[in-house]
């Protein structure tokens, strides 16, 4: 039976059309029952659905009363398994710089006191943390002359694998083509942000894409990427202002199965809030992939401000159940005050940590490289290192994911805030 669309997906900024998940089996069925049963605009059209065949899934403009009906008439037998809302997604901004939404309209924002409040309490955790503690140790501490400290830290520097064979793909804001540190790499790209090119005018996508799959020996010291040799699959599904769909994220999941990466690298999302279901097409699309031999990582979200005593839940599209969430920690091993918590008990959980504070990588030339923290810096870490065990035991799909799961540096801290702990290299 079709399941109403959830009033809190509803709430969430979304962008007026739907997600049709199909029986694997009967998407032409599938889309020939909502061409009957509903007005959505045509094949070919620059607004016609966009039908994702390898993920059972399609993206439509259909008024919401005509699918109302067609959930309500839909049985155990329709080929229509969920109808859920487009949502609008972001780059998981450093959160530093505040939440997507203000830096979108700069000219509408309205600093109230407690914004900058919080800002302040914000900097002045991070000053904190830059000072001694008891133990000795300090992020100034780390030696970072030759890696930096997120490749001492999961045992990367340590290792002999260098994702030799494997693909990988980023799906983010794109990726300079200029940088010197890419120079000879097997590069596949493609933009699924109309209008746009995949060379990357914001720098979200060229950073994670260094952490991940770097240069062995850049340009400038320190080494900061992970997976060398590996294949990268550069997919465009935010713009260069760092907002995208739903829709062109799942055109860039199928793409990147499609050409057979063995893992999927997501630094984006979108906020939940305590109770908010997982997205049911997600969720099946995750199913899928693993299925397909494709790991699919996700950013699980710097919603947080642990300084204020605030702990969000994982967001969008990390909470599913199959989609691997990752949190942020610092280089003493820490929480990172912004990481969210899996705090929603039907999903939402954390996964797994990754390095995410004061993190070196890439960035668009001419500024070529810069240190920035979120969780969207840890994804790639896991990304990177999933193609190193890859390559060193031949597995994919869920027996990738149960391997660093396993592997994983256990950690003296809750689960619902680390997972399994910090993801290490073989």
């Amino acid at each position: 039976m079709v399941n109403n669309i959830n009033p809190m997906v509803a709430e969430s900024e979304t962008t007026g059309r739907y997600l049709v998940l199909f029986r694997e089996d009967a998407v032409d069925a599938g889309m020939q029952m909502l061409s009957e049963s509903a007005s959505i605009n045509r094949f070919g059209e620059a607004d016609g659905p966009i039908v994702l065949s390898t993920l059972g899934v399609a993206v439509v403009d259909a008024a919401p009363a005509q699918l109302r009906s067609l959930r309500m008439s839909a049985d155990e037998n329709s080929p229509i398994l969920a109808i859920e809302p487009e949502r609008v997604v972001y780059a998981l901004e450093e959160p530093e710089l505040g939440y997507p939404k203000l830096l979108r309209s700069p000219t509408t924002i309205d600093v109230t006191a407690d914004y900058l409040k919080g800002y302040r309490d914000a900097v002045n955790q991070l000053v904190g943390n830059l000072l001694p503690t008891e133990q000795g140790l300090t992020l100034t501490a780390v030696d970072e002359s030759v890696a930096t400290w997120g490749l001492q830290a999961t045992k990367v520097v340590n290792s002999s694998y260098s994702g030799q064979g494997i693909k990988v793909a980023v799906l983010d804001t794109g990726f300079d083509l200029n940088h010197p540190d890419f120079i000879g790499r097997t590069i596949q790209t493609k933009s699924f942000i109309l209008g746009e090119e995949v060379q990357d005018g914001h720098g979200h996508g060229t950073h994670c894409i260094g952490t991940a799959m770097g240069a062995l020996k850049p340009s400038q010291l320190p080494r900061y990427g992970i997976a060398y040799n590996a294949e990268i699959y550069a997919g465009k599904v935010l713009s260069n202002q760092g907002s995208g769909a739903d829709g062109g994220i799942l055109q860039g999941i199928e793409w990147a199965i499609a050409n057979g990466c063995q893992v999927i690298s997501m630094s984006l999302g979108s906020p939940t809030k305590v109770g908010t279901p997982y997205s049911r097409v997600y969720e099946a699309v995750a199913q899928r992939a693993l299925s397909r031999g494709t790991l699919i990582v996700a950013a699980a979200g710097n919603e947080s401000r642990r300084d204020k005593g605030v702990i969000k839940p994982v967001g969008h599209p990390a909470n599913c159940p199959s989609i691997m969430a990752v949190a942020a920690l610092d280089s003493q091993l820490q929480i990172a005050w912004f990481s969210t918590r899996g705090i929603n008990p039907d999903g939402g959980q954390i996964d797994i940590a990754g390095p995410g504070v004061a993190v070196r990588s890439s960035w668009p030339m001419p500024k070529q490289y810069n240190t920035i923290s979120g969780t969207s810096m840890a994804t790639p870490h896991v990304a990177g290192i999933a193609a190193l065990h890859a390559q060193a035991s031949g597995v994919k799909g869920q027996e990738l994911w149960n391997l660093l799961v396993k592997t994983a540096r256990r950690l003296p801290l809750p689960s619902e805030d680390v997972g399994a702990g910090i993801v290490q290299a073989p």
